[in-house]
């Protein structure tokens, strides 16, 4: 081969190296990647088990647009003759079929207020069914078909949007509530505009914690429906449940005791009714167990216990002779078959994560979504009388085919014995012997839990219409040579009573000894480099961050989220005042040293870590007030300190904009402190 040969064959091998090594670069995962994976949810099978409708949930970004789009589809059970049944310009959600199988109905706000909506299973025009002024929260139909029962909040009072519009609006806290009403409606009339009925007044207020507030009797004659007093989020410990009767809206009490009962479901035969109950009195740890009264009165009996006590009821199988629950257990969310004798069985999936599971009408099956660690979400079905889930959508397709690193679950021994379990994530390229920078994302709660959910995904968890978003894009970091892991520390779900509960009076004590103990785990697996290692966490990780910051030189960086940082404070502002004290055994005023001892603020003299803080203008739960002391303290010791606000954001980010950003500042902002990379700008 002459030069000039060797010449040009060398360029053209440098040339497609160069492309190779690009192709290769372009198919990793980034935030921009990560915001482009869609939600399914809102599972629905169709009565004779044959379709299945979903919601698909995806980020619209654009010069005047920052929101997240939800539309409904339809398939076949086996994912095929797969098409849109609504693709108008407002967001769709929350189907379900007529017990006919010949309508579905769907949440939408095509007006100024949410309503509830019809369509047929083929398209066409959606026609409105309510005309709610405060709007609908949530609906049922009624087992002949023929009407509907929904929740509506309140509209304002008279007068008061006079008042708001002449800024003379002055506010009394803790009263004129806009409560949930129980509402029913017949659909089966011919006048377009059907008058609805409103079951409920009072001091009651509808609720839906921890699922469907309400069910009717097979009969169609009556509705069985928890409820509290006020709306307000700190009041779901005082949940009862009681019975309307539709034609007279005469109600009756069912089930009020000490305990926060919720979610109610008839039998088939209409003889019993299934619900959870917590402990008593409710905890905000709570343990809860799954109860059955007589219809029409009388003493509850509890079932078997779940392995983690805190299941979510789903419903009767048609048999009436047991019931379905899902539950958390380890890194894993589970479907589960309770017989009104003996233990809770597993059906289903055994590994990955279930979410926004539902029966259908005939209870013959179960829609649901699925995702495990590598593989995104999607839609899937299941028959109860056959044991193997049926996926129905392909709709993170690309997604799935771009591939993720290893995630696996690991255990090690805390300081105490406890053995505590986590999810390492393995960084890209990850060559056996070779250390890596480790980032530590810690979960909220404290009662949360760190699941197989897809790592490529901004949002963490889905059920009933709500997402939990992060701010820590895992499969990101992964991309850019990080090591990540997420740590179920003591007092996580998933692990049992005593194990969630393990963490009382002793925030920052053996949850921060599991956190430690979990990274000199990942150091003697020769992953983690300790000299390169960053943490993070928003809520009680982000108060669990910020106490790591004061008591250990160990991390280099540190992002701090939504944090708690000084317990007194906190619980005078919170729109939960009683969840310290179920933690804490007492007020501030009764325990004033714990709740000082355990407050990361006390202990922040004398923190140099480059720390960011991100936080929610709007955030009701950990006011952002939390957020600015932590940010002071450090700034007026010169520690390397950024704040970065995000307006509109309550305690969790919802606009795909801000989603988008915060995930990127902290992605850059661990590259420059533990990589050394420099950046122009956060974004």
């Amino acid at each position: 081969m002459n030069p000039i040969s060797r010449l040009l064959l060398t360029t053209l091998l440098l040339f497609i190296s160069s492309i190779s090594t690009y192709v290769a670069a372009d198919d990793s995962w980034t935030v921009e990647r990560m915001m482009e994976v869609k939600q399914v949810g809102g599972v629905q099978v169709s009565p004779d088990a044959g379709k299945v409708a979903y919601v698909v949930r995806s980020a619209v970004m654009d010069a005047e647009k920052s929101e997240f789009s939800s539309q409904i589809y339809l398939a076949n059970r086996d994912g095929t003759d797969e098409y849109p049944l609504t693709q108008l310009e407002h967001s769709s959600d929350g189907p379900q079929w007529s017990p006919d199988g010949e309508a579905i109905a769907f949440l939408s706000k095509r007006s100024a207020r949410t309503q509830v909506w019809i369509i047929r299973p083929r398209g066409g025009e959606a026609r409105p069914l309510t005309d709610a002024k405060g709007g609908v929260l949530s609906f049922r139909w009624s087992p002949d078909g023929q009407r509907l029962a929904y929740v509506a909040t309140d509209p304002l009072p008279d007068g008061r949007e006079k008042q708001i519009k002449a800024k003379d609006d002055a506010r009394i806290v803790d009263q004129d509530f806009l409560r949930s009403r129980l509402w029913v409606i017949d659909v089966g009339q011919k006048s377009d505009k059907p008058e609805p009925r409103n079951l409920t007044t009072g001091e009651l207020s509808v609720s839906s914690e921890g699922g469907p507030g309400y069910d009717w009797s097979p009969d169609g004659k009556s509705i069985v429906f928890a409820h509290v007093t006020t709306p307000v989020a700190d009041n779901w410990t005082k949940s009862d449940l009681s019975v309307v009767d539709v034609n007279s809206a005469r109600i009756t009490p069912l089930a009020q005791t000490g305990r926060a009962e919720s979610t109610p479901y008839y039998s088939p035969d209409g003889r019993w009714i299934a619900y959870v109950a917590s402990d008593d009195p409710p905890s905000w740890a709570y343990d809860s167990a799954v109860y059955v009264v007589p219809a029409a009165g009388g003493p509850p009996r509890k079932l078997a216990d779940s392995f983690d006590h805190r299941p979510e009821l789903l419903g009767w199988q048609a048999t009436g002779n047991d019931l379905l629950f899902r539950e958390n257990r380890g890194t894993t969310t589970r479907l589960y078959r309770l017989p009104l004798e003996g233990e809770p069985q597993g059906i289903g999936h055994d590994s990955g994560v279930v979410s926004d599971a539902s029966l259908n009408a005939t209870r013959t099956a179960l829609g649901f979504s699925f995702q495990t660690a590598d593989q995104p979400i999607e839609a899937f079905s299941m028959r109860l009388d056959r044991s193997e889930p049926m996926k129905a959508t392909q709709i993170n397709q690309e997604a799935s085919q771009r591939p993720v690193t290893r995630t696996e679950v690991i255990h090690w021994q805390s300081s105490d014995g406890k053995t505590i379990e986590g999810l390492l994530t393995y960084p890209a390229g990850y060559t056996p012997g070779q250390k890596y920078p480790l980032l530590v994302v810690i979960h909220g709660g404290p009662a949360g839990v760190f699941t197989q959910t897809f790592v490529g995904s901004p949002v963490t968890s889905t059920s009933g219409g709500r997402h939990a978003t992060t701010t820590y894009p895992v499969a990101a970091f992964a991309a850019r040579g990080f090591a990540v892991l997420r740590c179920n520390i003591r007092g996580s779900s998933g692990y049992g009573k005593a194990f969630r509960h393990a963490n009382h009076k002793d925030w920052g004590g053996g949850d921060y000894q599991d956190l430690m103990a979990g990274v000199d785990h990942v150091i003697e697996l020769g992953v983690a480099d300790p000299s390169r290692m960053g943490v993070m966490g928003w809520s009680y990780g982000g108060f669990m961050t910020s106490w790591v910051l004061g008591h250990t030189r160990r991390f280099q960086a540190a992002s701090v989220g939504a944090a708690v940082t000084d317990l007194v404070s906190f619980s005078g502002t919170a729109d939960i005042h009683t969840f310290l004290p179920s933690y804490f055994g007492g007020e501030p005023w009764e325990q004033d040293a714990l709740y000082r001892e355990h407050s990361p603020i006390s202990h922040v003299k004398g923190v140099n870590i480059p720390t960011l803080i991100q936080h929610g203008e709007e955030d009701e739960r950990v006011p952002i007030t939390q957020g600015y002391e932590l940010y002071n303290a450090l700034k007026r010791q010169a520690c390397p300190v950024t704040m970065v606000v995000y307006p509109r954001a309550h305690h969790s980010i919802q606009e795909p904009k801000l989603l988008k950003d915060a995930m990127q500042r902290n992605l850059t902002w661990f590259d420059e402190h533990l990589l050394g990379n420099q950046h122009t700008g956060a974004r």
